[in-house]
């Protein structure tokens, strides 16, 4: 440490914190224009190092969030900041003083890590001392490993950023976050110049960054750790120093991040939040640059980063190191590649070099279906145009995305009554036309896919069909019962009749229809086209994540009756999905299954607070847990944690016809799962493949709960069975006959 920063540490006690800050600010200030070229950006920090084995999944880059807490005001905050990042589907690591100017409730450490966030521990009293002198260090060594296992955590960050990597091996840790790529604004302004983890061994004589994990020798912690520097610029440098009116530099260096597939690692107090959005506080700023940030990375990046946190980060470098020797890890639920993925090409020789639009009103990537339907095409060797919404001022109207082309045109997509639907698909209606009788008149197209809703969206391909194209209309769900369900209307509507004479026109249109179960397959070829030219390509779960597990245990004996039994719900948490019915249900069983809780994982919607106050009222809110949004990644790991899955529609047509994914997706991973007896399930699994309650019934899905809870025999064999049907359905099935389909279409004369 120089100095100048052991006279700012000696005076710091006597200093007020208003004056420390100032004093930081005037030299960060005239430090800034000079630091531009290495400052939020160090270019050569960017390199991929030797033998780096990439990320899980292959994703594209690793995002951890984390948590200094400094003081008793933020840790009166760590709650409230821990839910908005619930509702985004993100979690995070708090990082807690243990002999700081504030008492950590052991409550608060057990609500973190019962919903998934991670405890680290943060300096020991934070006063800038714990570096001073090697034996001060031992002393405070000894007492930072009391905390690490009295918390059960595994990681450690210094106060102030201050850090000595040799000294650090006296601590029982797995990482340690206490430095940064490049920042020249901390007190120990030495970047360790990359946006990768490394590997810190004992040997003091090895240059830690200059050593990829695959290179180094096998060893597990303590006989070295991970270092993870966070990488995205402190809030408090940001908006405390430097008094930035948005996060528009967390978003351009994310976006630099990614493209080098490095990890994002963000740092953020809880101390410096303003929950009331407003800045009357120049120590603090809007919760709001925060939340845009999350909404920007959830909606931008989907499906290319790896959520983690930091203990994930640093068990996955380890197991590469250990076990790999440089090679990418196999992480849990991934399969290896499909056989259709190895020889995609191959398979499918009249679809390469065609061109295909995709025009979907909805916001890509973010839409699952026509993400996955475009990709298939795209491997198959076809060049592939998106038309979608730019939904909000982030997205990019025009973009290139692993290899297929995407346009946004700029329309918001919002929720009210039947006049903004109908203005809002009109007015996309217009503008994809209009841009394919563009494209179309430069380079023709072989195929455009629609997606409904609307259905009506297909007059669109009108000119390129003229042209030769071919059309195939996607519909993921039949519209007139969709608005029966959501308005209320009867079916002698003159709404829905308008909605069933548009299906009709639509599909006549179109060249042939896919949909998404055998259920909608029925309805649409007995009402507005020959059956023959609708097929089903299912909406299987993503096998990256969801690969086929061994069935687990289900139900628990009397001996086991401490440890919860787990009954998960996810999805969408609207009022046909019926959540408020488990709730009731969980009620009824609450002395048969005394140790059961029901977990709710979904993005808020104000339907959350009615279920919640219907657990309060029914006198269950301790045994319903609200989870927030999660990922995929993070309902894999819940769907695991879990005893059983429901699925408490209530009684609607809609509910009616529609086969859940989330059905599949607990039998992927060994998970039981209570269906609602309905035609669009029962299609697929007889009585002896699921457990079926009667739609809507909170009575019998509370049997049916009881039941698989007192026979776990008899629900392992349920599950086996049920799986059988899933491995008929997984998405590489399914999108072989989706690429069969196109090819065959295709080679129809026109």
């Amino acid at each position: 440490m120089s100095l100048r920063n052991r006279v700012y540490y000696a005076l710091k006690p006597f200093l007020p914190w208003q004056l420390r800050f100032g004093l930081r600010r005037r030299v960060a200030n005239r430090k800034r224009a000079k630091t531009v070229d290495e400052w939020p950006i160090l270019e050569s920090a960017g390199g991929t190092p030797a033998g780096w084995p990439g990320w899980p999944g292959d994703s594209q880059f690793a995002f951890v969030l984390t948590h200094d807490v400094e003081s008793q005001a933020g840790l009166d905050q760590v709650q409230k900041l821990a839910e908005l990042e619930m509702s985004f589907g993100f979690r995070s690591s708090f990082n807690f003083i243990p002999e700081g100017g504030y008492e950590i409730p052991e409550a608060l450490i057990q609500w973190l890590t019962d919903r998934g966030f991670e405890v680290g521990v943060h300096d020991l009293r934070h006063d800038g001392h714990l570096y001073s002198s090697r034996e001060e260090f031992r002393m405070r060594a000894r007492r930072i490993n009391h905390y690490l296992a009295k918390w059960n955590a595994t990681g450690f960050r210094s106060g102030f950023m201050l850090h000595n990597y040799e000294w650090l091996h006296d601590l029982n840790v797995a990482y340690d976050a206490s430095s940064f790529d490049t920042d020249p604004f901390e007190p120990q302004s030495d970047g360790v110049g990359t946006i990768f983890p490394f590997w810190v061994p004992k040997n003091p004589n090895l240059n830690p960054t200059s050593s990829p994990i695959s290179h180094l020798p096998s060893s597990a912690y303590p006989d070295g750790y991970f270092e993870l520097p966070y990488t995205l610029p402190q809030d408090s440098t940001l908006f405390i120093l430097f008094g930035e009116k948005s996060p528009e530099i967390w978003c351009q260096k994310l976006d630099w991040i990614a493209k080098h597939g490095g990890m994002a690692l963000l740092n953020v107090h809880p101390d410096y939040v303003d929950f009331s959005n407003e800045r009357s506080d120049p120590h603090r700023f809007p919760v709001r640059y925060y939340a845009e940030f999350l909404e920007h990375v959830r909606d931008r990046f989907t499906g290319t980063y790896w959520h983690a946190l930091p203990r994930e980060v640093a068990e996955f470098c380890q197991k590469s190191r250990k076990e790999l020797g440089g090679e990418p890890p196999v992480t849990k639920g991934k399969e290896p590649q499909s056989e259709l993925s190895a020889t995609r090409i191959a398979d499918f020789p009249a679809l390469h070099s065609k061109r295909a639009a995709v025009v979907v009103f909805s916001n890509f990537p973010f839409d699952p279906r026509p993400r996955r339907a475009a990709e298939a095409l795209r491997d198959a060797g076809m060049t592939v145009d998106i038309i979608c919404l730019k939904e909000n001022d982030k997205d990019l109207s025009f973009e290139e995305l692993d290899g297929i082309t995407v346009r946004r045109l700029p329309i918001t997509r919002q929720r009210g009554g039947k006049i903004v639907y109908l203005w809002q698909y009109a007015s996309f209606i217009l503008s994809s036309t209009a841009l394919l009788l563009w494209r179309s008149l430069h380079q023709r197209y072989d195929l455009v896919h629609v997606h409904n809703m609307p259905d009506v969206l297909v007059v669109s391909a009108v000119i390129p069909k003229i042209l030769g194209a071919k059309v195939l209309l996607d519909l993921h769900d039949p519209m007139p019962e969709l608005m029966m369900t959501i308005f209320g209307a009867d079916d002698n509507a003159r709404s829905v009749t308008v909605m069933k004479r548009l299906e009709r026109w639509s599909m006549a249109l179109a060249d042939r229809v896919l949909t998404v179960n055998r259920a909608c397959r029925k309805i649409f070829g007995s009402r507005s086209c020959p059956l023959d030219k609708v097929h089903v390509v299912m909406n299987s779960p993503d096998e990256r994540f969801f690969g086929a597990e061994v069935e687990t245990s289900s139900g628990q004996s009397d001996g086991a009756s401490e440890k919860p039994f787990i009954i998960m719900c996810h999805g969408s948490i609207v009022d046909r999905h019926g959540i408020d019915l488990g709730v009731e249900a969980l009620y009824q069983i609450r002395e048969s299954v005394p140790n059961a809780e029901l977990r709710i994982y979904g993005h808020k919607t104000d339907f959350v607070d009615t279920v919640m106050a219907r657990a309060k009222e029914l006198g269950v809110e301790d045994r319903v847990q609200y989870m927030g949004g999660a990922n995929i990644e993070q309902i894999v790991e819940a769907i695991d944690e879990a005893d059983l899955g429901i699925i408490p529609n209530r009684r609607s047509i809609f509910t009616e016809l529609n086969t859940p994914t989330r059905i599949f997706e607990y039998l992927s991973r060994g998970v039981p799962v209570i269906a609602p007896r309905a035609s669009g399930i029962l299609d697929y699994f007889s009585e002896e493949e699921m457990i079926y309650f009667e739609l809507g019934d909170a009575d019998d899905l509370a049997r049916k709960m009881e039941w698989a809870y007192s026979h776990p025999d008899a629900v392992r064999e349920v599950l086996r069975q049920g799986q059988k049907i899933y491995n008929n359905h997984h998405w590489t099935a399914e999108r072989h006959r989706m690429l069969g389909m196109v090819e065959g279409l295709l080679a129809t004369p026109a």
